[in-house]
């Protein structure tokens, strides 16, 4: 069953504020780690990027 692109790219968002919250609790709890807000961008941009994909 194939999935249509805006389901996928509101998924991709969820995940996008979902890892914002999670990378956001440990850096609370246990400190800053780099590496995770690293990889938060990078999925904020691959989020961004199926956004502008989706609607140009």
């Amino acid at each position: 069953m194939p999935v249509s692109r805006h389901g996928s790219t509101k998924t991709m968002g969820v995940l996008t504020i979902g890892g914002l919250v999670v990378v956001t609790a440990y850096s609370v709890v246990l400190g800053s780690n780099g590496w995770l807000w690293f990889g938060w961008v990078v999925l904020g941009l691959l989020t961004l990027a199926m956004i502008v994909t989706q609607s140009g």
